[in-house]
This record gives structure tokens, C-alpha cells and sequence, in this order.
């Protein structure tokens, strides 16, 4: 007989184990699903020296904040994993690691899922694997030469792992721009490819960007209101880093030190490689959003009357005299190529039509049109926090409402057949 479960809840991260925190809090009876352990892609998907780019004080999964001495911090990988182990245990969930779902399907009374350990029914599920399945790598990478060392962002370690020589790195969004400091300080020659990701503020006015952020309700802002739904939920994060304790990244100084930047890649040919020559445009456009992040804390500041310390404006420290088109990789010493591009969505396994064109999950919420099938855990599922510790919970507690009422409802379906 095939066991069936009131909830499924796939995935066992942090957004998975919210779940399951507040089915735990209604008395729902569930199971989690995760196909390697805990906090996995915290594990296997970072570099050594990776850390989060939001304060400590910031970690507010369910009923368990942060309460390490250094909450203007910014932990590190180890430190992250211990974290959610510890969430884990707070409240001991109804785990079972080593399972993947292959394949979720509708059926007349709920859902069956195909896992590798055998068929499961369940009455709701919660999709909670978020958005970044497959890592990009465009199809041009095979013309690079076999001796360069390729990988992408989620293989890369520390730059001891990499044959010696100069490395370039492939995209410039958070992943792109940390990699590319992490190489930089380990003395390695680094060639940078931009991308179109904006940059932020670390600190501004006496407090960290965040802080100001916080107060000014940016991260409770519902995606509804938003001006660009579509937009802002697959855009490219700002540049950043929590790194001794946070600071800016600024691609102008890097290049001031030796960094070569590069505009936007346009093709591959062997050792040979050829880019836009927009690396001004794109310097100025990551730094138009950064100035605006500082003009609407200005205007906060102001409109609050807040005593707050004053900071020049800011002023580009260097500016490119040309924007080289070409680059070959022999020539240029360069044995390792990292390519930071991102991932794509593949939500292939779940056969219940809930996507767009795109195979993206429409919902509300979380909430799909397939009565009790839920998503968790993806950019903006609500509010800026909804892929990051600071706002999983509220998205966890507002799905289990949902799922309340939806077991609530078969449940008297069901007394009165």
C-alpha cells in the first residue's frame, strides 16, 4: 500500500524547514523531503570564503533569530549551515534526507509523487527547491581550449584549487564580483566580463544600507505594488560583500589595482574571445543605482529629521580610457575561466500545469490555481525577503494558514460523505 501523507513539503533548506516549523505549530502531519541532507547548496554550491551579504541581524527564521555576538556581522559558509542545523533542531522536523522527488503528478484526491525510494501520496505539497537548478554555461564555452580549466561559479573552492596563471571570471552580479576580490587578494592576475548587475551601498550615513532599508520598510514592500513584477523577480542581485566584516565592491578601484575589465561577452572562437566595447556604460549604470540607493536614504534622512553624519558624494575613482574588444587567452596567461552567469529554473518534474511560457510557477502568494500546491522559498514570492533569511518566515506562516484551511475543508468534505 502506498503511504499518504496530509503534506509533502519537498526540499529540507530554510525555506522547506519553515514549513515545516509551523505545520508542526498547527499539528499538520507531514514529511520533508531532501535529496542530499540539510542546508545542501550551502554545503557544495559556495566558495570558501563565501559569505552572506545581509547582516546576522537579519536571520529570522521561525522562532529562532540570531543570537551570536557579532549581529552587525556577516557569517560565513560554515557558519551559515550551523545555523540552519540548529534551526533543525530547535524543533526536531519530520526529515527525510536522501530522497528525490523525480516526479510530481495531480490526482483525483491530491498529488503522487515519484521518489527514489518509491511512490508517496500526499493531499498538498510545497515546493520548496527554489530557483537555481542548472547553472549556466553558454554552448561557446566548448570552443575554449581543453587545457583551460573551466567551471562555474557553484564549483569553485578557493584559488589554490586552480592550475596557477591568471583567471578570467565571466559575469560580474554578486557571485561574479566576490569571486573575482577573492582571486584578487590572493595575488592572482584577474580579467572580469561585466554584466548588467547593479551595485550597492555598504555603509552610508553611520549605519549599514540594509539598516537603512530596514527602517524604511523597503523589505516589506508587497510584490503587488511593485512597478515591475516580472522584472524584479528575475533581475540580477547588487554587487556586494559581507566579506571582513562588509564593505563595497567597486570595479573602478579593482581595475586601479590591475583587475582588467571587459564589457558584455558577444563571442567565443577557440582562444580568442570578443566583447562589446560598453564597459563604461555598464561601470555607470551599476553606479547610477548605487547613487540612487544613497539619494533615497538622503531623502529619508531628511524627511525624518534623523541626525545622521554627512558623506560626499561619490566620485569615481577611475574611468576607462578604452573598452578592450578582444582577448586571447594564451596570450593573456589565462589558464582558468569561471563562468558566474547564474542558473536556470527547471521545474520539468512536477507535471501539474501551473507554469508561464517560460516554465516559471505562476501563483499568489505561493499559492497556485492546482488547489494545495504550494512554492516557496523563490525572489519576491511576496516581499524582497522571500528568498532570504529575513522574510522566509512570514511566507512559511502565511502558506500553512493556507494549507490549514485547505485540510480543514476535506476534512469536513470527507464527515460528511
Amino acid at each position: 500500500m502506498i503511504e499518504r501523507t496530509p503534506v509533502i513539503v519537498i526540499g529540507g533548506g530554510q525555506a522547506g524547514l519553515s514549513v515545516s516549523y509551523y505545520l508542526k505549530q498547527k499539528r499538520i502531519k507531514h514529511i520533508v523531503l531532501e535529496q542530499e541532507r540539510i542546508a545542501d547548496s550551502w554545503r557544495t554550491k559556495r566558495w570558501d570564503n563565501f559569505c552572506l551579504v545581509t547582516p546576522n541581524w537579519q536571520c529570522q527564521l521561525p522562532n529562532f533569530p540570531y543570537t551570536g555576538s557579532d549581529p552587525e556581522g556577516f557569517m560565513m559558509k560554515d557558519e551559515i549551515v550551523a545555523y540552519v542545523e540548529g534551526f533543525a533542531r530547535s524543533f526536531d522536523p519530520p526529515l527525510r534526507e536522501g530522497v528525490s522527488v523525480r516526479e510530481v503528478g495531480r490526482t483525483r484526491h491530491g498529488y503522487v509523487l515519484e521518489t527514489s525510494r518509491g511512490p508517496l501520496l500526499a493531499d498538498q505539497v510545497v515546493v520548496a527547491v527554489g530557483a537555481y537548478h542548472r547553472p549556466i554555461v553558454p554552448e561557446g564555452a566548448s570552443e575554449i581550449p581543453a587545457d583551460v580549466v573551466q567551471l562555474h561559479s557553484s564549483e569553485y573552492r578557493n584559488q589554490e584549487a586552480l592550475p596557477g596563471g591568471a583567471v578570467l571570471v565571466l559575469g560580474s552580479g554578486q557571485s561574479g564580483c566576490q569571486i573575482a576580490e577573492d582571486l584578487h587578494r590572493a595575488g592572482r592576475k584577474v580579467h572580469l566580463c561585466l554584466g548588467d548587475a547593479p551595485r550597492s551601498p555598504r555603509k552610508y550615513r553611520g549605519k549599514d544600507v540594509v539598516a537603512w532599508l530596514d527602517e524604511l520598510k523597503y523589505y516589506d514592500t508587497p510584490i503587488d505594488v511593485h512597478p515591475d513584477v516580472d522584472m524584479v523577480r528575475h533581475k540580477t542581485n547588487h554587487y556586494l560583500t559581507g566579506r571582513d566584516g562588509g564593505h563595497e565592491i567597486d570595479l573602478r578601484a579593482f581595475a586601479l589595482e590591475g583587475m582588467q575589465l571587459y564589457g558584455f561577452l558577444e563571442g567565443i572562437a577557440g582562444e580568442n574571445l570578443s566583447f562589446a566595447p560598453d564597459v563604461k556604460a555598464r561601470l555607470d549604470a551599476a553606479d547610477r543605482t548605487y547613487n540612487g540607493i544613497r539619494k533615497l536614504i538622503d531623502k529619508y534622512i531628511a524627511d525624518s529629521a534623523i541626525d545622521a553624519p554627512l558623506e560626499p558624494a561619490y566620485v569615481p575613482p577611475w574611468q576607462p580610457l578604452e573598452s578592450p574588444t578582444s582577448l586571447n587567452l594564451k596570450r593573456a596567461g589565462i589558464t582558468s575561466v569561471i563562468w558566474c552567469i547564474g542558473y536556470r529554473h527547471d521545474f520539468g518534474f512536477i507535471k501539474v500545469p501551473v507554469f508561464d511560457e517560460r516554465g516559471y510557477p505562476r501563483y499568489q502568494r505561493g499559492v497556485t490555481e492546482s488547489l494545495g500546491l504550494y512554492f516557496i522559498g523563490l525572489p519576491w514570492l511576496y516581499t524582497w525577503g522571500s528568498g532570504r533569511f529575513g522574510g522566509i518566515a512570514q511566507d512559511a506562516r502565511y502558506l500553512c494558514d493556507q494549507i490549514a484551511v485547505v485540510q480543514a475543508r476535506r476534512q469536513q468534505a470527507a464527515s460528511r460523505a
